[in-house]
């Protein structure tokens, strides 16, 4: 399977986790916040919408309205908000193939780099059932894509180390960044759920295997 996957390129999927998530930190010591406020929610920021906080060309793929939409996203745990977001749908299967809606869900605050439907085109599809089909090797992927806390945007230069263990280095600017030694695009950032941050990504992140 190792050799398949290096074969290919690919990592796959975002999002995963463990009850002891709180546990999992980041190298960069400004970057966990629990504050939904602070990442474009709607909570705590003088009414600012979440929408108005995102960034990145993607974000125009987002449902404008409903329970896809920034606005209804921002109401629900996150892999909840995702299942209503059309543009994460293989993401979603993914999740749901590994069974970590409900822990995912159960978490207080984390970071979770997402990638789109369109990063996932490009895996062969004979691979990407394989990977599937195995959910330890999925859990060790899910988990790479997932930090401790609410990173607001200008926190995520640095490198944090993830849920999997491993490290992640995010380089850039002013809503210009790119994710790992893939150097994923952030398509749209900075997009909040009830119990996380997100940043859907062009191209899924594989850990060292």
């Amino acid at each position: 399977m190792n050799t398949t996957l290096r074969r290919s390129g690919i990592a796959a999927l975002a999002l995963g986790a463990t009850l002891g998530l709180a546990a999992c930190g980041s190298s960069n010591s400004s970057s966990a916040s629990g504050d939904a406020g602070t990442t474009g929610g709607t909570g705590t920021n003088g009414g600012t919408s979440a929408a108005s906080q995102t960034f990145g060309s993607g974000c125009a793929a987002v449902p404008k309205s409903g329970a896809g939409s920034f606005q209804g996203m921002a109401t629900a745990p996150v892999a909840s908000a995702a299942s209503a977001n059309p543009v994460l749908s293989t993401l979603v299967a993914a999740v749901t193939k590994a069974g970590l809606v409900d822990t995912l869900n159960s978490q207080k605050a984390i970071t979770v780099f997402a990638p789109d439907n369109d990063a996932f085109s490009a895996i062969p599809p004979k691979t990407l059932k394989a990977v599937l089909a195995n959910k330890a090797e999925l859990t060790k992927i899910l988990t790479y894509h997932v930090v401790a806390g609410k990173i607001a945007p200008d926190q995520l230069a640095g490198t944090h180390k993830t849920l999997e263990g491993g490290k992640l280095t995010i380089s850039g600017s002013n809503d210009d960044y790119t994710v790992g030694k893939q150097k994923a695009s952030i398509v749209c950032g900075n997009v909040s759920t009830a119990n996380a941050t997100v940043y859907i990504i062009g191209s899924v992140l594989m850990p060292t295997m």
